[in-house]
């Protein structure tokens, strides 16, 4: 028989049973939850995932604070989300805020849940960050052999290609990709990468774009193309400079593109740099608030 993921809806009345009773035949991680909170929502679909993907080696429990004053009162929830894991009837863990997947991986693999294919896929990732993209592939590769169904190592292999400048097989190896992992963060990250690359191929080129600036530096056009190529060569702070100045000085240009361009850059860097593309809605936001 396969094994199937267990996820529960509790409350006060259930919690005993299913959260504490359940924790000494596996880990049982408690979302505390909101149902109008949109990062309550995304970390619970996202641990209903990882339920999916380690069936029976851990429990999901999810507790609507709206609904369940006693557990909310008896477990000091004060921010949500909340994650508290239990373990042998006891509390074990308690992490406040949305957290992402790989820090619940984290969480996970201390009780010994760890995806093999997974792992290569984030050292490979770290390699590549470093510098070492050669080592990065060769560990990508094999995190394929071991889970071809691990679309994640395909992303991050389009991301290398891109990196790379090796377009076409970054293209094709996307085109590939089930229609979720296109729709997905990463994948319309991808996308907006891919997108913008072929773009900067249709203009006049950086360093002529940059001499008609000096020249012509309201020339909105060419500030336009500028951004992009710079956006493709991953000079983001030097692209967002272009299209914030065409922004504050002409706002309609292309029906509002430079918005649009501005919040690409934001989508393309959000999945690797939150903080960055943090910044950059500031920015976004203190010009359109002008």
């Amino acid at each position: 028989m396969n094994k199937q993921a267990i996820i529960f809806e509790v409350n006060d009345r259930t919690f005993e049973k299913y959260v504490i009773g359940n924790s000494n035949k596996a880990p049982v991680f408690v979302a505390f939850i909101a149902i109008w909170s949109e990062p309550c929502i995304r970390m619970s679909d996202m641990l209903e995932d990882l339920a999916r993907e380690f069936p029976e080696q851990f429990i999901v429990a999810k507790v609507d604070i709206g609904e369940n004053e006693q557990l909310k009162e008896q477990y000091k929830i004060e921010n949500i989300p909340t994650l508290k894991v239990f373990s042998d009837g006891k509390e074990v863990a308690s992490e406040e805020g949305a957290l992402n997947e790989d820090e619940v991986r984290a969480l996970l693999k201390g009780f010994g849940i760890v995806n093999q294919a997974e792992e290569l896929r984030l050292q490979a990732r770290n390699l590549h960050l470093q510098g070492e993209t050669s080592q990065a592939i060769m560990l990508l590769s094999k995190a394929m052999q071991q889970d071809s169904s691990n679309t994640r190592v395909a992303m991050d292999m389009v991301q290398i290609f891109i990196d790379l400048g090796e377009v076409e097989q970054a293209s094709g190896l996307f085109n590939r990709l089930p229609e979720s992992d296109k729709n997905s963060t990463t994948g319309q990250s991808l996308a907006g990468q891919l997108w913008i690359i072929e773009l900067a191929g249709k203009t006049t080129g950086l360093e002529s774009l940059k001499q008609t600036i000096l020249v012509e530096p309201d020339n909105f056009d060419a500030r336009f193309d500028c951004a992009i190529c710079e956006i493709a060569g991953h000079n983001y702070q030097q692209a967002l400079d272009h299209l914030l100045y065409i922004q504050q000085n002409n706002a309609d240009y292309k029906e509002g593109a430079a918005r649009e361009m501005i919040v690409t850059i934001i989508n393309t860097i959000a999945p690797n740099n939150p903080e960055m593309a943090h910044q950059y809605r500031t920015q976004l936001g203190g010009v359109l608030a002008v």
